[in-house]
């Protein structure tokens, strides 16, 4: 586990120089992950979880607005979709990304010395006529571990994907991030997110980003944040916000204790 942790933050700084539109993929939806770090965590089974959010960038430009779904089959296999929207892209193109969706599987669950491992396989289909922000299809897989110390969970994910576009290269990226339970409704987070996209034989993308989540009502997350580019400053930063609706509601018992009288 520390070698991986350790391959994960060295991968990035293989450098090399470019930029291209960040394609945003499948992406966790809260609180099952960081930012895009998944967790092999899942929703139990029949809940569902819906998400909406929006980011803002800084050179380039342009605000970015994400649907998100998943949907737990069993305690181990989860559905996930996300639909992301561009909105003036260097101030003049606006339009859907791909639209993607996927499965992860939990393999192996939490150990006492041991991650829980889940893997994903995922898909995206255009949805727009915008080759800015379109790869025209793509088909992936990737490797997801979690591990809990104390009020710290930490995660970290390594991602292949496979364009059917001769014209793109294939995708690797690796990210690792914590989240801390500072409080019973409040979280920070944390993680770093490095990737070699499409347009690029090389790492082109190096980013922190931090945040908070809290547990504003019984089944709704908000998460907070924000993203710096290590590397190119591409994008210089940007903000992100996110709301998410987790259902069924957990149905709370209250204990009712009654005094006999003397």
């Amino acid at each position: 586990m520390k070698k991986l942790f350790f391959f994960l933050f060295l991968f990035p700084l293989l450098s090399g120089y470019s930029y291209a539109f960040d394609i945003k993929g499948l992406q966790p939806v809260a609180p099952y992950g960081v930012f895009s770090t998944f967790s092999a965590d899942s929703p139990e089974k029949g809940r569902y979880a819906f998400g909406v959010g929006a980011e803002k960038s800084r050179e380039p430009d342009f605000y970015r607005y994400i649907f998100q779904y998943a949907y737990g089959i069993t305690d181990h296999l989860e559905l996930i979709a996300t639909v992301p929207y561009v909105y003036e892209w260097q101030d003049t193109k606006t339009g859907f990304e791909d639209i993607a969706a996927g499965i992860k599987h939990r393999l192996i669950d939490e150990g006492g010395y041991t991650p829980s491992i889940a893997y994903v396989i995922n898909t995206s289909v255009t949805a727009g006529d915008k080759d800015e922000f379109s790869t025209d299809g793509r088909t992936g897989a990737g490797l997801v571990f979690s591990k809990r110390l104390g009020p710290v969970s930490g995660h970290a994910n390594i991602f292949y994907e496979n364009p059917i576009s001769g014209k793109l290269k294939n995708e690797l990226s690796c990210s690792a991030g914590f989240d801390f339970s500072a409080a019973h409704n409040f979280k920070i987070l944390a993680e770093i997110y490095g990737r070699k996209s499409h347009y690029s034989d090389k790492v082109d993308q190096l980013e922190g980003r931090f945040g908070y989540r809290f547990l504003t009502t019984d089944y709704l997350y908000t998460t907070i944040g924000a993203g710096i580019d290590f590397k190119n400053r591409q994008p210089e930063y940007r903000v992100l916000l996110s709301v998410t609706a987790l259902f069924p509601m957990e149905k709370k018992t209250i204990k009712k204790v009654y005094e006999e009288d003397k």
